[in-house]
């Protein structure tokens, strides 16, 4: 029989290196997506991102594997906020979108989503976009990105739905294809980076656009 004393210093142990290790997972990813955005991918190694996270190239390597797996567990990372194992439709945000009474919440909950998410990825998913045509394993993440983005448009589309009337004329599929051109990285980093747009404007313009486009102001049948 284990001694009760021993077992507890055991679990201590066991619960010192998760920490540990949880940290250090999260401090790599950090610096990956400093340098990812500083250098793009091009310009990015393994040998820099562990410099930056203080770690070895090996402990990088055992993580993450390939740059191009590190590159996709930052992307990860910035587009939920955080590194629990949630999905983002599956986050309290959508609940309270999908919970939404009316136009004006549903819209500003689902905005205030996106420009936090773009704020956090935009640059590393371009990122994706520079490298997928030298890189096998980037151009499928580069279609997966692209497919994610897709069935978010649709999760939007349906919520917008429920509360409203498409306009005359712009079917379901058409809508989704609006939302999914709306939510691409590369107009977010042209209006806030290159046309200097505060995140609130943008905010209130992704907004605007997805009912100016897309509704029939009133609510649905």
């Amino acid at each position: 029989m284990v001694p009760v004393a021993a077992a507890s210093a055991r679990r201590y142990q066991s619960a010192l290196r998760e920490d540990r290790a949880r940290r250090t997972h999260r401090r790599v990813l950090e610096a990956a997506t400093a340098v990812f955005l500083d250098r793009g991918y091009a310009g990015t190694t393994i040998r820099a991102v562990a410099a930056e996270a203080g770690v070895s190239v090996p402990t990088v390597e055992m993580l993450f594997g390939t740059k191009s797996r590190l590159l996709k567990a930052a992307i990860d990372v910035a587009v939920a906020g955080d590194d629990e194992p949630v999905a983002v439709l599956d986050r309290p945000w959508a609940q309270a979108a999908e919970d939404a009474r009316s136009l004006d919440e549903f819209l500003s909950l689902v905005a205030a989503a996106l420009t936090a998410a773009q704020r956090r990825s935009a640059g590393l998913v371009l990122a994706v976009f520079e490298g997928s045509s030298r890189d096998a394993e980037l151009e499928a993440l580069r279609d997966q990105m692209a497919a994610q983005r897709e069935a978010t448009a649709a999760w939007i589309v349906r919520g917008l739905t429920r509360i409203a009337r498409l306009r005359r004329g712009c079917g379901a599929e058409e809508a989704v294809d609006v939302v999914w051109l709306l939510m691409d990285p590369a107009v977010f980093v042209r209006l806030t980076r290159q046309r200097r747009w505060s995140m609130a404007r943008y905010r209130r313009w992704i907004a605007d656009a997805l009912a100016g486009l897309l509704l029939t102001v009133g609510p649905s049948d």
